[in-house]
């Protein structure tokens, strides 16, 4: 995104966590993950192969930046979606951290954290002025993840961080 195209390969490691940007190959994956965290909100998908499609076209549209998130002996357990956003105010270009999800076996393991903070690092590599999130009201494990990294809770638990 913003010049940097989502099939770069191993984009970052953390605490023995490889954070990459996923491919057209890694869809299935993906998927995998985007149905654990539609699970997770309690969305009702009636069609169960609408989650792959929905981030087949995405990333082969460039339209999102698609993260996956590696522990080794464990396989890949989480995913982060990032969507292009302008910012009226700034005259600049933001970034909304869509979606951020790690699987059962991969909690606990950094791999939530190391998604966060490679989203971050591209973000102002990428020059944009900064990243916005929200969550459920009731999710504190990711409030406090957040937090610690930086984002400041907004009005209506919206989270922007300002990366000047």
């Amino acid at each position: 995104m913003d010049g940097q195209s989502v099939q770069d390969g191993v984009a970052g490691v953390d605490g023995g966590v490889v954070v990459r940007a996923a491919g057209e190959g890694d869809v299935e994956a993906a998927a995998a993950l985007f149905r654990g965290y539609l699970e997770f909100y309690e969305v009702d998908v009636q069609d169960p192969d609408a989650p792959r499609v929905f981030l087949a076209e995405r990333i082969a549209k460039d339209e999102s930046l698609v993260l996956l998130a590696d522990v080794p002996g464990v396989g890949t357990v989480g995913f982060a979606q990032v969507y292009r956003a302008f910012s009226s105010l700034s005259l600049r270009t933001a970034w909304i951290l869509n979606d951020l999800y790690v699987a059962p076996a991969g909690r606990r393991t950094g791999a939530g954290r190391a998604l966060l903070r490679e989203v971050l690092r591209r973000a102002r590599e990428a020059g944009v002025v900064g990243v916005q999130l929200e969550t459920a009201y009731d999710n504190t494990v990711a409030q406090g993840l957040y937090e610690a990294e930086g984002f400041v809770r907004e009005e209506f638990h919206v989270y922007f961080h300002d990366l000047g």
